[in-house]
């Protein structure tokens, strides 16, 4: 057979990520506007980083301005992919056309299954 396996230890794990790497570049978000006018500012998912998935992104909302999130995102599809929310501070409410709902406060984690044909 031409398959060889390699196997690590937690050990060898451990080492290997304890070893410091520096930072190659530092990137500023870009202010942007999403769904129905959200002003947030994204992190990743910009040419800023061309080298990353094109399926990876990473937006920052934040804002003391109800007017700059309460139009919120309207129905939109969701094509089989996953989304993390981070609330740090604040409060968000996720609904899909399933009738799940998913609420996040102060220190709360979302970590959602969107699935093919859902909307939310």
């Amino acid at each position: 057979s031409n398959v060889t396996s390699t196997t690590t230890t937690t050990t060898e794990n451990m080492q290997a990520a304890k070893q410091l790497r520096s930072v190659a570049r530092l990137v500023t978000g870009t202010p942007v506007s999403d769904g129905a006018g959200v002003k947030l500012n994204r992190i990743l998912g910009t040419s800023k980083l061309r080298n990353l998935d094109p399926f990876l992104m990473l937006d920052e909302f934040r804002s003391s301005s109800p007017d700059d999130y309460i139009a919120g995102f309207p129905e939109h599809p969701h094509r089989g992919f996953q989304t993390v929310t981070v609330m740090l501070k604040g409060a968000f409410e996720h609904r899909d056309s399933e009738g799940h709902v998913g609420q996040l406060r102060d220190g709360g984690v979302q970590w959602m299954n969107a699935g093919s044909g859902v909307r939310h």
